[in-house]
């Protein structure tokens, strides 16, 4: 697990570097991805629904760089695109591909609709943090009525 984690702390902070995030939010870019693929592991690794497991872990990244752009004052896009890299189902769409080309077509379309739902789950897991954070965001102050 310690494994996973730290591999995927590199790998969003190294695309960070790949889309040119300013150098002080690196170290937070990993840690949104890194937090992304330790609760899809999680699902993986009981053997619970992945689409499920990728949706959560989206919506946590978004969760968090919400959180994250707030507190350092930059743009969500940073830590969410970085954050996100870990989820996205490349191997799995390149099997998928290799299958089509060996004519292997009844495993080729069962692995693209599995990419097709972990990357609809990854979509709706981002736009769903998104929906939270804007309830939130419109709620009335409760506060406001008692403190005068």
């Amino acid at each position: 697990m310690f494994q996973q984690l730290l591999t995927s702390f590199f790998a969003s902070a190294g695309f960070g570097i790949i889309f040119n995030a300013p150098k002080k939010s690196l170290v937070q870019c990993g840690i949104v991805g890194m937090i992304g693929w330790g609760i899809y592991f999680l699902f993986y690794m009981f053997q619970l629904n992945v689409v499920y497991g990728t949706f959560i872990a989206a919506f946590f990244v978004g969760v968090i760089s919400q959180v994250f752009a707030r507190l350092y004052k930059t743009p969500i896009l940073i830590f969410t695109v970085g954050g996100i890299i870990p989820l996205v189902p490349g191997g799995l769409a390149y099997d998928a591909m290799r299958h089509f080309v060996q004519n292997d077509y009844n495993g080729a379309v069962s692995l693209a609709a599995k990419v097709l739902l972990l990357s609809v789950a990854i979509a709706i897991g981002l736009v769903a943090s998104e929906v939270t954070n804007q309830f939130i965001k419109k709620m009335p102050d409760r506060r406001s009525k008692f403190v005068k």
